[in-house]
């Protein structure tokens, strides 16, 4: 077989050419926080990466691990295979870390209460580890910055405030400051410390400023968000304030702003969202970027470009979460909230281009934004990252780019927190895979799962019941690069969104419409069906299992549906009651006779977790399925094609002893997940093969809940 990657390009930039290659970022590694962590140490313990950075020659990452104490360090010499170097304890909670030449410099957090906060800057080196030292900052920090030329490192102290405490409002005192202290031989003078007071600035609870993240230009200039406050304050070295102004409001159009409902609607409004920012940037001497991502009372959903004096000079409005939505990342549980929720930045130049990289934290992404003119930046890229980016460092003599991803899912039994790779080099972006960009309207799209070919030379794909209020046929459009989602149709019954579906499994009728499996949940009051629907995704007919499937109904259901000759074969998930061990039925039922029937496929026995079979389709003398386990990252182990001869697709009756069908390997698609440079995700839902024999595969993103919103659709050829 020869594999074929499909959706090589950028959402945005989708007229580069071969005879035009554009420079452009690709994810080329990854690495788990827990890998650093000495021999015999508890990996089950939760890890994080949050803040980082690295050494001046670029060969060493740095980054804060606050839940283990930490500071964690990567060898990236070979950037495509990173190397542990293991931890070094800090004695405290680490909230920021910045490198100059070697030396680490480290906010810790040592706060025995909202009340009586403290913390340190703690300077290590970053090969040894060796401690060089201590200074005592007064407070609790939170980011840290350092002068162009390495004369001072400042450090926000933020002594953050009570969310459970006075509905969580400020002011709690004691108020925030800004920590400036001197570098002499390459460390911090303790004795040097200056206390910048930033009191009675804002509008918002002015006795009280909570400063959340510092940056320095050229000129030495420090500018720092107080993101409760809604204020920005620029200071000089000396800690005396030149201009301190109030972020400001947005007036919000086309979002969604309601959770909870399972269905992706853009057509609410948030007038006066204050922007309420959390990281901050210099572009260039004069102007810096915020993103805005809310906290208390806000969160504008992208980011802002200021002059240095207060003038505002870019508004990107909805336009970066637009984008995200295209692309499959919007988190909908988070709609009433602050969205995709933009909170760290990083500004850097590459070659003559300067770029800004915007981490939405909650959509899992990073806005590559090329910032040549500060009034009109352009969205060059959208990189996938894992789950909740919270930190970057730009590492341009390099040409590499590198993300902090703080959730660990470990308690979930789920994926780890990651560092991710990115290099700058001449060629496609690999990311997005599936996009609604160039669509007529807006399309929200995520939680893909069944998957078809139409005889139109489309694809026809279902969401499951992730947006159980808004089960969806998308069209998508394989020949372009990424591939184009051009059409949702709402499946419907009496003309409203049909309700009580987990549609896992499409495929066409013959008739212009489409039979659709869905997958059933008693305990949820779903049932476990067949629906026949017309072109315009109108249920016509449903059609509820057999007594004898329903005696022995689990949870696990229909994944999957294809047509042979008029009869329809469903692949069964797991084991049902009456199954034997690591074997599933495949259902059969022809809608003309209303008759049932099954076989048994033999599926693998897991060493850990469970594998079913999550996609069934039909092709020439074939079917071919899609079998899984539910392991995800360095655990996956089986995700696979295997097909099964037609000849063997001989149904027996319910209830009965059932035929085993016998099963050939296709194909491994782990090492074609491993490709995008990310961790091994775990949902392989969709197979649809075209007559011509092409096979399209696809992953379910489960609605970027706990997820990293990644989705994977790409393509090999049949031999």
């Amino acid at each position: 077989m020869h594999f074929r990657t499909l959706c090589l390009t950028s959402v945005i930039a989708l007229t580069a050419t071969a005879a035009a290659a554009e420079m452009t970022f690709n994810r080329i590694a990854s690495f788990a926080t827990p890998d650093n962590m000495a021999e015999g140490e508890d990996r089950s313990q939760v890890t994080s990466a949050e803040i980082i950075y690295a050494t001046e020659d670029g060969n060493t990452l740095v980054y804060t691990d606050s839940p283990l104490g930490v500071i964690g360090r990567i060898d990236i010499t070979e950037p495509s295979n990173p190397q542990p170097l293991g931890n070094v304890s800090v004695d405290g909670e680490p909230t920021s870390v910045y490198v100059h030449g070697n030396t680490i410099f480290a906010g810790v957090n040592t706060s025995e209460s909202y009340t009586d906060p403290s913390g340190k800057l703690a300077m290590i080196d970053a090969t040894s580890g060796e401690l060089l030292g201590e200074c005592d900052l007064g407070g609790q920090p939170d980011s840290t910055a350092m002068a162009q030329d390495g004369s001072f490192v400042t450090v926000a102290i933020e002594n953050e405030r009570d969310e459970d405490l006075g509905d969580g409002r400020v002011p709690q005192m004691p108020a925030g400051y800004v920590a400036i202290l001197d570098v002499v031989d390459g460390v911090a003078d303790c004795d040097s410390l200056v206390k910048a007071d930033v009191t009675g600035l804002a509008e918002i609870a002015p006795e009280d400023p909570e400063p959340e993240f510092v940056d320095v230009n050229g000129a030495g200039e420090i500018v720092v968000t107080l993101q409760e406050n809604n204020h920005i304050v620029v200071l000089n070295k000396s800690g005396e304030v030149l201009s301190h102004f109030s972020a400001g409001a947005v007036d919000l159009t086309g979002i969604d702003a309601t959770d909870e409902r399972g269905a992706l609607l853009f057509t609410e409004s948030q007038e006066g969202r204050v922007r309420e920012p959390d990281g901050v940037q210099w572009i260039d001497d004069e102007h810096f970027a915020i993103a805005n991502e809310g906290d208390m009372d806000g969160g504008s959903r992208g980011f802002t470009v200021f002059h240095k004096d207060g003038t505002e000079v870019f508004e990107s409005g909805t336009t970066f979460e637009q984008a995200v939505i295209r692309a499959g990342h919007y988190p909908d549980k988070r709609s009433d909230a602050k969205g995709v929720e933009p909170e760290g930045m990083e500004f850097a130049s590459f070659g003559d281009t300067p770029y800004l990289f915007l981490l939405a934290e909650r959509a899992s992404m990073v806005g590559v934004y090329d910032m040549t003119d500060p009034a009109a930046p352009v969205l060059k890229q959208l990189l996938p990252s894992g789950i909740a980016p919270e930190g970057a460092v730009a590492i341009p003599q390099r040409n590499l780019f590198v993300t902090a991803n703080e959730e660990d899912l470990v308690e979930d039994g789920g994926v780890r927190a990651h560092v991710m790779i990115y290099e700058y080099a001449e060629g496609e972006a690999q990311y997005p895979t599936l996009t609604s960009e160039g669509a007529d309207e807006l399309i929200g799209w995520g939680a893909i799962s069944g998957m078809v070919a139409g005889d139109d030379g489309m694809i026809y794909a279902v969401n499951d019941s992730f947006y159980g209020y808004q089960p969806r046929i998308f069209t998508i459009d394989p020949s372009q690069s990424p591939a184009r989602i051009v059409a949702a149709t709402d499946v419907t019954r009496k003309g409203r969104n049909a309700q009580k579906l987990d549609l896992e499994g499409i495929t066409t009728d013959g008739q212009g419409g489409f039979w659709l499996a869905s997958e059933g949940r008693t305990d949820r009051l779903v049932p476990h069906a067949l629906y026949h629907v017309n072109a315009e995704g109108e249920i016509e007919e449903e059609v509820s299992l057999p007594a004898e499937l329903l005696a022995v109904e689990k949870r696990f259901g229909f994944e999957g549906v294809t047509m042979i000759d008029g009869t329809l074969w469903m692949a069964v998930q797991r084991e049902w009651g009456d199954d034997p061990a690591d074997h599933v039925k495949l259902v059969s039922y022809t809608p003309e006779t209303e008759e049932w029937g099954a076989v048994l496929y033999p599926k693998a026995t897991p060493e850990t977790g469970w594998v079913g079979l999550s996609e069934i389709t039909a092709h020439g003398d074939h079917v071919y399925v899609v079998e899984r386990d539910n392991q995800i990252g360095a655990n996956a182990v089986t995700k696979k094609v295997y097909r099964i001869a037609l000849s063997e697709m001989q149904p027996a009756a319910l209830g009965g002893e059932l035929p085993v069908v016998s099963k050939e390997e296709v194909r491994d698609l782990i090492p074609d997940l491993k490709g995008w440079g990310g961790y091994v995700v775990d949902k392989v839902e969709g197979l649809a093969i075209t007559d011509a024999g092409t096979v399209y595969v696809s992953t379910d993103n489960d609605g970027v809940d706990d997820s990293s919103g990644e989705t994977f659709f790409w393509s090999f050829e049949l031999e």
